[in-house]
């Protein structure tokens, strides 16, 4: 039934390649299918003007995708200027990994990810929540190292799949070719423990009814599970 012959709970294929660029504090290339997303994580001795002096620290994304991610190439968005949808998902990517954070045990620097998409198939988000965090620990892993931090302010992974409506039936991780003719779309972001982040959902020329969000919820929590163990095997 699936364009790529996959079972309706069946993930795509997930890597995730640690340390692949020299200078950032902790970097990944997750490839979850066809969609491939490189993280990098960057640690600031500063955080924002609004948290100075809080004690608190903090992680922020940007967002981005190469020009030729897509089947025709994009305008860069240095030259044209953010799109609402990059500052919508690069909020998302930052709020997504901070629920996972102490902050008090961060102390008072700042953590940015940086997700740039080098190709899409579909679920680019949900690649970048679950390759950043990734990102995220190997470079809390180096501040502990470092002594810098004294107790890991890393609470609990965090990840996240999309789920929808193809065809009538509730599908795990879709692709493009799902994607786009989807008639609900949803993304979860998760923690390692199950707890829910956030929910993203919307019929997209179907409604959906609870029974079928219950089922997709419950295939998100098998999505999860499965990335979880991905991203700790990672950065292990």
């Amino acid at each position: 039934m699936r364009p790529s012959g996959r079972e309706l709970n069946e993930l795509r294929p997930i890597s995730i390649e640690t340390n692949v660029t020299r200078h950032a504090e902790g970097s990944c290339l997750i490839k979850m299918g066809d969609t491939h997303v490189l993280c990098t994580a960057s640690i600031d001795a500063k955080v924002p003007p609004f948290m100075k002096n809080s004690g608190l620290g903090w992680v922020t994304a940007e967002y981005g995708m190469l020009p030729r991610a897509t089947h025709t190439r994009m305008n860069r968005e240095a030259k044209r200027g953010q799109s609402g949808r990059t500052q919508e998902i690069q909020r998302l990517i930052g709020r997504s990994l901070r629920a996972g954070v102490d902050r008090v045990a961060l102390g008072e620097r700042q953590i940015t990810i940086d997700c740039d998409v080098i190709q899409a198939d579909g679920g680019t988000r949900c690649a970048s929540i679950t390759g950043g965090w990734v990102a995220l620990r190997l470079a809390v892993n180096k501040l502990m190292k470092a002594g810098d931090v004294i107790s890991d302010p890393l609470l609990d992974p965090v990840a996240a799949v999309s789920c929808g409506i193809y065809a009538g039936q509730p599908v795990l991780d879709l692709d493009y070719p799902e994607d786009s003719e989807a008639g609900v779309d949803g993304n979860f972001v998760m923690t390692g423990s199950g707890r829910l982040i956030e929910v993203q959902m919307s019929a997209e020329g179907a409604t959906f009814s609870r029974d079928q969000m219950s089922q997709l919820l419950d295939l998100a929590e098998l999505g999860r599970a499965k990335l979880v163990e991905a991203q700790k095997t990672a950065a292990a």
